[in-house]
């Protein structure tokens, strides 16, 4: 019988996480008595809350659930890969605990499981619980990243996704940045993939754990993760600012009242090109951030706790 992997990032859900077990186990076992045996795999990212007494109690009272706890957070994108090194199926499916992610999905992507496909993206087509600022500001995201980028990447993908074992290989013996987007690279990885709409449903509980400020900070990482075009802003700018002073060159000697008057126009024009430089120095200092953490090389993420795993069985390479 095939196997599948389901993991799930916990960061602060106890009041969510046994309405989750509930829904999803029911989904895992209907799938069970098919052809695919399960295992729920829930990474406890650093919770402050008593999520980890909640854990405790579902991994006593099912074999099949298994328990990997952070020694701190280390955020969503290192505990989905953590599941992921831990993961033992034929396939592995990633989501959230927050039932945003509809269990009532899997079956769906265990079908293209069956059908050959190796990666799975699940794209939102409706989220009204994100509010009108983050569903304006994901299309442009992707817009924008797959015009910066020549990796093209699915339109309103989210974290939310499936990827065969093959797929999971991949990731652990590559893809191993600090600074990550694992659902990029999901889409990166190429293989026979297909994509499935989905309605994300509204939180079960809690509230999101990504501000405004982290999904801007999210944001600009991954765009300097994907594509190199922004530093190359500064050829640009140049030819830009090498061009107008052409012009105000061309404007100088041709005009009948001489240099250009004015105090306004030359403050304009420094505050301008000062502004354009700062650009271009701080867009290299975001690229150099990224390839310090890469050279400082500390662990993605540092397991203090497993339950329910045997004792070296699913530690990773």
């Amino acid at each position: 019988m095939k196997t599948v992997s389901v993991v799930v990032s916990v960061y602060n859900e106890e009041q969510v996480l046994e309405a989750f077990y509930r829904e999803t186990s029911r989904v895992l076992e209907q799938q069970r008595q098919k052809d695919w045996d399960y295992e729920l795999l829930f990474v406890n990212d650093g919770s402050q809350d008593g999520s980890p007494a909640v854990l405790g109690r579902l991994a006593a009272a099912n074999p099949r659930v298994k328990v990997i706890s952070f020694s701190r957070n280390f955020g969503h994108e290192a505990a989905m890969i953590a599941g992921i090194d831990y993961s033992r199926g034929d396939g592995i499916i990633c989501m959230d605990a927050d039932l945003q992610h509809p269990p009532q999905c899997i079956p769906e992507i265990l079908e293209k499981f069956d059908e050959g496909y190796q990666v799975v993206s699940m794209a939102r087509t409706r989220n009204e619980s994100a509010g009108w600022f983050k569903n304006l500001a994901s299309p442009a995201f992707y817009r924008l990243i797959n015009l910066l980028s020549d990796v093209k990447l699915e339109s309103n993908a989210s974290d939310f996704f499936g990827i065969s074992r093959k797929v999971s290989e991949v990731l652990k013996k590559h893809y191993r940045e600090r600074v990550r987007f694992l659902r990029g690279y999901v889409q990166n990885v190429g293989f026979k993939k297909t994509v499935i709409p989905y309605e994300a449903r509204a939180r079960a509980a809690g509230k999101s754990k990504y501000s405004i400020r982290k999904l801007m900070r999210f944001s600009v990482n991954t765009i300097l993760c994907f594509s190199n075009l922004p530093l190359k802003l500064g050829i640009y700018a140049g030819v830009f600012a090498a061009l107008l002073g052409v012009g105000v060159m061309v404007y100088t000697l041709f005009t009948r009242g001489g240099a250009p008057s004015g105090y306004a126009t030359i403050v304009v024009l420094n505050c301008f090109m000062f502004a354009i430089l700062f650009l271009i120095v701080g867009i290299i200092g975001e690229y150099i951030s990224i390839l310090f953490a890469e050279l400082k090389d500390r662990p993605i993420y540092i397991v203090e706790d497993t339950e329910n795993l045997e004792s070296g069985g699913n530690l990773p390479e």
